[in-house]
């Protein structure tokens, strides 16, 4: 499940939650703050709603637990609201979007995160980069996908920034001073901005009271580091909400709808630089199967990460990535 996880996101173009992430999850399963025995389970189950346990799980396994819980209960009852303590980082929300959206049903994921955002008017992190992803199945058309950060930019595409000694624009991120910067490690250092000011921080709050507060998991400071404590395990929340179609109408006949939606948004006049409209998650579809063709492209210090978690392992990268 991890694997096909980190692959999804890669695929998808989404560096900062694919393959990058692998030596943080092992090393966490080293140290120990990883529980690798025990299966998610349902502390409570009544009508719709049910309210999982991850055990310290690893994320994607809590993830898919939770994403089959939404999907049964919502074939049972129309909807299902699932939410999620004592989880760990589970991926690119996308990657359960996706399956639901395979299923004919449409989705709404959120997680709270560490620690990497002030409020609005503060310079200290509070709140979580906290995503929210949205998956709606089209027919012959491209699937609704919106999956984001409210954040202006995932912390992850900073950290993978300073990985790789590139700059960041102004606009992601304010210094420990409340200044911007186009230095990642200072952004790292300081607080990530939320997208639309104000509007961000609020939306940011709302789904750390759902997946945190609601739940049980921590919220706000509580929710442990990835990278930076190696001492207590993450317990992030995240919470599923799961709606059957053909509760509202037969599923051919919504798929027909949308396909006629989607073609009214993209025959809207365009502006003169502006070659095509897209939905969202139609960049990262196109970029999905073109990786799927040609490989997925992975950076220099990505792969230097790679070749070094395995050697402690024994295992030869080149020779496990091409092995037929």
């Amino acid at each position: 499940m991890v694997a096909e996880s980190l692959v999804h996101a890669d695929l998808r173009g989404i560096e900062s939650h694919g393959l990058s992430r692998l030596p943080i999850y092992v090393q966490r399963i080293e140290a120990g703050l990883i529980e690798l025995s025990l299966p998610p389970e349902p502390v409570t189950r009544q009508g719709a709603t049910s309210l999982i346990d991850g055990k310290n799980q690893l994320g994607a396994v809590v993830g898919m637990a939770a994403l089959e819980e939404a999907m049964e209960l919502a074939r049972q009852n129309g909807i299902g609201f699932v939410g999620v303590r004592h989880s760990n980082h589970f991926g690119s929300c996308s990657y359960y979007a996706e399956k639901a959206i395979a299923a004919g049903m449409i989705l709404l994921v959120l997680s709270n995160a560490p620690s990497a955002m002030a409020p609005t008017g503060g310079i200290q992190p509070f709140f979580g980069t906290n995503p929210i992803a949205i998956g709606i199945p089209a027919g012959e058309e491209p699937a609704y996908l919106l999956d984001m950060a409210t954040s202006v930019a995932a912390r992850g595409k900073i950290a993978l920034a300073a990985k790789t000694g590139t700059t960041i624009p102004q606009d992601w991120a304010i210094d420990a001073d409340g200044l911007p910067t186009h230095d990642p490690h200072k952004a790292l250092l300081g607080s990530l901005l939320p997208i639309g000011g104000a509007k961000g921080y609020g939306l940011s709050m709302f789904i750390d009271i759902l997946c945190g507060l609601l739940t049980g998991a921590a919220a706000g400071a509580s929710v442990k580091s990835l990278y930076d404590n190696w001492h207590d395990p993450q317990n992030i929340g995240h919470v599923f909400l799961c709606i059957d179609v053909q509760r509202f109408l037969p599923v051919d006949a919504f798929l027909q709808k949308m396909d006629e939606y989607i073609r009214e948004i993209k025959k809207v006049p365009r502006a003169a630089h502006v070659a095509e409209i897209l939905i969202p998650g139609e960049i990262e579809q196109r970029k999905m199967a073109a990786h799927k063709q040609d490989g997925i492209p992975l950076t220099q210090t990505v792969v230097e990460d790679l070749n070094k978690l395995c050697s402690g392992y024994g295992i030869d990268l080149a020779q496990a990535v091409y092995r037929v």
